[in-house]
């Protein structure tokens, strides 16, 4: 098994589909253009998604260079990824429900504001 390590281009794919996906939900929820339900099940997803991807795109073109080197080492990171992010999506979105659902995290996460300071300095969680 391959370790991914921190200069696999692979990984930085992942962090960042993850961290822009992350950031525009969070601005979303900022804005009052999402639930707190919705935010959390979109974070389960982002964060699966960003796994996807980079095992995706790693695994994937492992594949692709095993059949075509080169050449399949290029389709085979793009369709790994694409697929990497469609199967973490559809995990992270049915774990997000089911922990979600789950009567103490309900709770705890309807109690949750997030408020945001016009003037920029400060952004709080409050509990």
């Amino acid at each position: 098994m391959k370790i991914v390590t921190k200069n696999s281009g692979a990984l930085w794919a992942g962090v960042i589909s993850g961290l822009v996906t992350q950031v525009c939900d969070t601005v979303a929820l900022c804005k009052g253009k999402m639930e707190k339900k919705e935010y959390a099940l979109q974070t389960a997803e982002n964060v699966s998604s960003a796994v996807g991807i980079t095992m995706g795109v790693e695994y994937g073109a492992m594949l692709g260079s095993a059949v075509f080197p080169g050449v399949g080492t290029a389709i085979g990171s793009i369709v790994g990824g694409i697929v990497g992010d469609q199967l973490g999506r559809y995990v992270g979105h049915h774990t997000g429900k089911i922990v979600y659902n789950q009567p103490v995290v309900k709770v705890k996460a309807e109690n949750v504001s997030v408020i945001n300071n016009m003037e920029g300095d400060q952004t709080s969680i409050k509990e």
